[in-house]
């Protein structure tokens, strides 16, 4: 079992905060408004706690539940509050339409944390090609990682098998800018080919 902190105390904070407590994991939740934060670590329940917006995070794996436009800015002010943590990034940057990235050039935000991540620390890219109503009804689709260090992505994948979910490997943290773009996909789709949103992208292996 892991020892998380969620950082955000929004939709996707809830989610994965009620399936890592369901798991058996350790969470924290950390947000700026302070009775927000205490009533989802309460809600959460299984020992959840609200920890103090700033400190060094408690969990070892801390979640980035943020809008896209706030996790750098967040991750810089934490700062060194998270050396030697494995900083698990799930955002989606879409523009305004969501119909494009909202960034040119083959970034992610998930390498924009790394590149001002402190040291020690380690970032992956993880959960953004799944909406959060899925995983809300019980489904259990595939989670997508990215990332350079073998470790931390060895212990993202442990903390993801904890809620029922199966981890795919899919490379280096360049990857995660792919990601981002298959979260565009999975937008694109829920509008046209799919045709609604409870559905989630994953990997089926064929055999011959």
């Amino acid at each position: 079992m892991s020892s998380i902190s969620i950082i955000g105390t929004g939709n996707m904070a809830r989610t994965l905060g009620t399936l890592a407590v369901a798991g058996g994991n350790t969470v924290e939740v950390l947000g700026r408004d302070q009775s927000k934060t205490a009533a989802l670590a309460q809600a959460l329940g299984g020992g959840a706690v609200a920890g103090t917006w700033g400190a060094v995070p408690a969990g070892e794996m801390v979640i980035t539940a943020l809008l896209h436009a706030t996790v750098v800015p967040v991750v810089t002010q934490y700062g060194d509050a998270l050396a030697g943590k494995v900083i698990v990034e799930i955002s989606n940057p879409f523009n305004a339409a969501a119909d494009a990235l909202a960034y040119s050039g083959e970034t992610s935000i998930a390498q924009q944390v790394a590149n001002i991540a402190p040291p020690g620390a380690s970032v992956v890219k993880a959960f953004n090609t799944i909406f959060g109503h899925v995983l809300d009804k019980g489904g259990r689709p595939d989670v997508f990682i990215a990332g350079d260090d073998t470790r931390a992505k060895a212990a993202v994948a442990a903390f993801i098998a904890t809620l029922d979910l199966r981890p795919l490997d899919v490379g280096s943290l360049a990857m995660a800018h792919w990601l981002e773009g298959a979260g565009l996909l999975t937008m694109g789709l829920a509008r046209n080919g799919v045709g609604h949103w409870d559905f989630a992208l994953g990997a089926a292996e064929i055999s011959t």
